[in-house]
Formats: C-alpha cells, structure tokens, sequence
C-alpha cells in the first residue's frame, strides 16, 4: 500500500483550502471603480481579522498580485497578465466583437456576450447602445443565469445535469417579474430549444427586456450567447431578435 503523502493529509488539505479561500476572497474585494483599498476596508469586505489581511496582502504583493500605493493595496499587473492566458475567451471575444458591433450598430441598443459558469451569466463583452437604459451588467460581471436572456439561451442549449444544478441551487428572485418556478423555467427552456430565442422580459430588472440566442459547438451544446438589451417600451424584442439569432448562427460557424 502506498503511503499516504503530505498531499493525502486531510489537515494539510484544509488549511491549504482555508488559505486559498481567503486569497480569493480578498482578490475579490475589489470592485468596478475601485483603484486603492486600505487593510481595514479590505477587513471589512472580507470579514477577515486585520492581521490576516496584513498578512497574506504581503504575500500577494511579493507575487505581483497586489502593488502597494502608499498605505493601501490595488490589483496588480500579473492578475492581468494571469487574464491574458485566458486564450479560449480571448479567442471568443475576440471573434465576436464584429457581430456585437453590428448589433449595436443597427438597433443602437446594448449587446451582451456571456458565457455559463455554475448558476451564473459571466459578461465577456459588452458595446452600450446610445439609446439603451443604464444596465447593472459588466465586463467580468455576473448574474443570475435564469434572470437573463442569455442565461436561459445557454441552459436551453446545455446537459440536463446544468439545468438541474442551476434549479436545484435556487432561482432567487431578482425582479418582479423573475422566474422563480422551476416548472414555468423549464417550460420556457424547452420553447427556447425549439425556437433558438430566449426572451427576457423584466426578469432582470424593471423596464428592461432582451432577446438572445446561443452560440453552439459541433454536438449543438451551448458554449456562450449573445443579447440585445433596451427599454421596454422602445425596443420590439420580436423585430430584433432574428438579427440576434442571424448573428448567433453565423458566429457559431466561425467558432
């Protein structure tokens, strides 16, 4: 029998898990708009103790994950570099910014792409309309995969196990108008399948409507979707949505 290694000690693999947990908490901390934070307010957006965020803060600014400001902290660069290794989204940004563009550029409302990670919408990309509404929505953002169009576009494409695991995770309420029933979701799901649109309507928030379709690999598996999102009572999400699904097809083949 092979003996057990340090990496087989169950101590050793919960400290380690321990520590890793609280690098990302306080990597996470950071928010849209952020630029210096202080020890205490990272203290305070993590719940960690003072000395532990003095702590491992030194260790992340000797990486280069953290640069020191004077008294307080900002990202560092190698977190940048660590994203451009990212190569796959890259790649799919990259490939379907000429299809956002055109969106955009024909309805002048707010497109999305977005890919599924666990129960989430993550935002890879993003181009605002000039006469969209003011959307919670941004680049590395994430939402609630069943509030969204392009959360339901993707789950009606994905393996059963993925619906089952967003639905068995909870549908909270984010709007009025969210789905929260998971038998009127799955509905909704089986007639995106067979149509290749998903609508939202309010679901994300009041006054807001979109309509999305997904982006598809060779087994017809949804890897990513792409939106059009505006005011409710401007955008005809029926009249925009053959563009979006148009798009969605042609960047599929491409991919």
């Amino acid at each position: 029998m092979r003996a057990a290694g340090r990496n087989d000690d169950p101590e050793r693999t919960g400290a380690d898990g321990l520590v890793a947990a609280r690098i990302s908490a306080l990597l996470s901390a950071f928010r849209p708009g952020d630029d210096a934070l202080g020890v205490s307010e990272l203290a305070r957006r993590t719940g960690l103790a003072k000395s532990t965020v003095h702590r491992l803060t030194g260790h992340l600014v000797a990486t280069g994950l953290l640069e020191r400001e004077g008294a307080t902290l900002r990202l560092g660069l190698k977190l940048f570099e660590i994203g451009q290794l990212a190569v796959r989204r890259r790649g799919l940004v990259e490939a379907a910014r000429p299809y956002l563009a055109d969106l955009r550029e024909a309805t002048r409302n707010t497109v999305h792409l977005a890919v599924l990670e666990g129960t989430e919408v993550v935002y890879l990309d993003i181009l605002r309309g000039p006469d969209a509404p003011s959307l919670p929505s941004r680049i590395g953002g994430r939402f609630p995969a069943h509030a969204t169009g392009v959360g339901k576009a993707i789950l009606a494409f994905s393996p059963e196990s993925v619906v089952t695991q967003v639905i068995d995770a909870g549908l909270p309420r984010v709007s009025v108008r969210t789905i929260t029933a998971a038998g009127l979701l799955r509905r909704q799901l089986a007639k995106i399948h067979g149509e290749g649109i998903a609508f939202e309507r309010e679901e994300s928030g009041v006054g807001v409507v979109c309509a999305a379709s997904p982006l598809l690999d060779a087994q017809g598996v949804a890897v990513a979707a792409l939106s059009i999102s505006g005011w409710a009572n401007r955008m005809h999400t029926n009249r925009v949505a053959p563009a979006v699904r148009t798009a969605a097809l042609a960047l599929s083949r491409s991919l």
